[in-house]
């Protein structure tokens, strides 16, 4: 006989105040009832969120941007207070907004998947048919968003004279291989799903449809720890033998600057970690890629902007309270970030797992020699979509350095140690002058994600195929049959370090990129 609590709608209602707050979450299926009373000041999102949906159901406000495991992992077994009997909660009819009626009509309009030709057109695609805290979440980058522009523009300096490449000619091409090994795992593309977060604010099936699209066509994908599909979810729908790789961001340590409220909510314990790298690699991950380059959010102001919006939509109940506004979504999901990891935390890293670790976000030949000394098996030299520091430099442009200097030092040529690139890549082209340049393989995030908010799996999929066709037509033309014949002579790259040569317009590129706007005035009541 069970000893849970079931509670009853009725019940819960009574609690919608601040002073005593309850709330329901996934009440339509295995609902838990919450005491969220004390976390309401901590809350990263601000309190006001929480208490529009006070003594309710707020499963269609949680769910889409936290993991599904946040509310358990995070708020203290005695405040998880029982289930729901589902039939006593009233259900409130959702109002179709305006808002909502343009998007509908939007997604009635899309281009038929046929036309959609390459990675562009779904950024096009994602934007007109997400809701705009979606998109600007997705979209956002940090400060001026200079450094998200420059991931795109690196890979148009190449080079200077507008030589990009330096094809070779007059060799048999009629067979061509552009498969590749990952970290040993066998891949179809020298490209990886990276990790994105969030993925239902764009799509119901959120992460799900990467998985499934990725299976059909042989590519690897990065889980993000911070999915809105839970790992094992993701897991239970791979195909078998399908290959992941887990990213782990830096708030999962164990020390914390923190307010003790915080510290009770949010979990430190390096044993939790343990746990979760540890269930990863039962489940058969082939590689942890921990994130290095976050030790605190960078401001990402399209992000932040949305939160103003609806300034007086509050429920009553917050009528005179200090509200948090200016968060957005990255900080209401990320908040926690623990800056104290360093150098010396990488061989507890090394102590838990088998599984190969690779640092992803190094932007320094200094630190990429660092990484090798520390015995991890490769990077990713990434400045987080443009997301982190501004005016960092781009991944391409510090490959260069990197594969210099590790040569140097003889670290390179290595079996046992590899180098990832991630940012602005939108074309095979821009994967091959990596390759040439010495990386393993590319990351590839925002374009994937664009893909499935505007037309599901089978749009992840028909990414894929057009940069299989893509790597087919430039192969060929480049004169490279494997990736391994793809070779530094191949690319002219002395123009990367020069920031201020004239380049060729990306036209594509330009009439996607959503320029940051300033403060608006309320309207005049005059």
């Amino acid at each position: 006989m069970s000893d849970i609590r079931v509670l009853t709608g009725p019940e819960v209602a009574a609690h919608s105040t601040p002073d005593s707050c309850w709330i329901i979450v996934h009440g339509s299926l295995t609902g838990k009832v919450y005491d969220v009373t004390e976390f309401l000041s901590e809350h990263p999102g601000g309190s006001k969120i929480i208490l529009k949906y006070a003594g309710k159901d707020a499963t269609e406000a949680y769910e889409p941007i936290h993991p599904p495991d946040a509310i358990t992992t995070n708020l203290p077994l005695e405040k998880h207070l029982g289930a729901i009997d589902a039939s006593t909660v009233v259900k409130v009819v959702k109002e179709v907004t305006a808002e909502d009626k343009r998007r509908a009509a939007m997604l009635e309009a899309r281009p038929p998947l046929d036309n959609i030709i390459n990675m562009h057109d779904f950024e096009v695609v994602a934007r007109a048919v997400l809701p705009e805290k979606a998109w600007a979440y997705y979209s956002s980058a940090s400060d001026d968003e200079i450094t998200l522009r420059e991931n795109r523009m690196a890979y148009q300096r190449i080079s200077q004279n507008r030589v990009w490449f330096r094809p070779r000619i007059l060799r048999d091409v009629s067979t061509l291989d552009w498969s590749t090994k990952i970290l040993g795992q066998k891949s179809s593309l020298p490209v990886y799903i990276s990790a994105t977060a969030l993925g239902k604010l764009g799509h119901p099936d959120g992460e799900l449809t990467l998985t499934r699209a990725a299976a059909n066509y042989g590519v690897i994908q990065m889980i993000a720890t911070l999915a809105s599909c839970s790992f094992d979810d993701i897991l239970d729908a791979a195909a078998p033998g399908q290959i992941f790789f887990l990213q782990l961001p830096l708030f999962l340590s164990s020390s914390s600057s923190q307010s003790p409220m915080i510290r009770r909510y949010v979990n430190r314990d390096r044993e939790i970690t343990r746990k979760y790298v540890q269930h990863a690699e039962a489940r058969g991950i082939k590689g942890l890629f921990i994130t290095v380059d976050a030790p605190q959010l960078g401001r990402r102001e399209k992000d932040m902007r949305m939160k103003f919006v609806d300034d007086d939509a509050g429920a009553e109940v917050q009528k005179g309270q200090d509200v948090k506004k200016d968060q957005g979504v990255a900080r209401a999901i990320s908040s926690f970030i623990d800056p104290s990891l360093s150098w010396k935390d990488i061989p507890w890293f090394q102590s838990i797992t088998k599984m190969p670790i690779i640092l992803k976000g190094i932007a320094t030949a200094e630190d990429a020699i660092l990484a090798y000394e520390a015995g991890v098996q490769g990077i990713v030299l990434s400045n987080h979509g443009g997301r982190q520091l501004d005016t960092s430099r781009s991944g391409i442009e510090v490959l260069v350095e990197v594969v210099a200097a590790l040569r140097l030092r003889g670290y390179r040529p290595g079996p046992h140690f590899e180098i990832y690139v991630d940012g602005g890549v939108r074309r095979a082209s821009d994967v091959l002058k990596a390759i040439a340049l010495g990386a393993k393989a590319v990351g590839v995030g925002r374009p994937f994600l664009y893909a499935f908010c505007a037309y599901g799996q089978a749009g992840v999929e028909k990414a894929i195929q057009i940069f299989r066709d893509e790597f087919e037509m430039n192969m060929r033309l480049l004169g490279a049959r494997t990736l391994d014949e793809l070779v530094p002579e191949m690319v002219d790259a002395s123009a990367l370090s020069s920031h201020f040569v004239m380049t060729p317009q990306d036209n594509l590129f330009n009439s996607t990129y959503q320029p940051l706007a300033v403060a608006k005035f309320k309207e005049s009541k005059l």
